[in-house]
């Protein structure tokens, strides 16, 4: 199971056991969207390749 934990700077992941952070900066580059539109599942898509995607995606600005 990979768990997120978005804030203002970017999104904290653990994948696999493996704890990482991605930025901000990174995130909006590879979506090609502002932060705060950018949904928990496409992070979620850009962690994992085949992700089991369950419920509504949620914008990261809603989350935070």
């Amino acid at each position: 199971m990979t768990t997120l934990s978005f804030d203002d700077d970017g999104c904290d992941v653990v994948y696999e056991g493996t704890e990482f952070r991605l930025e901000r900066a990174l995130i909006e580059e590879a979506i090609e969207k502002d932060y705060r539109d950018v949904t928990d599942h496409e992070v979620l898509q850009m962690v994992e390749e085949n992700p089991d995607l369950k419920g509504e995606p949620r914008r990261i600005g809603d989350i935070i």
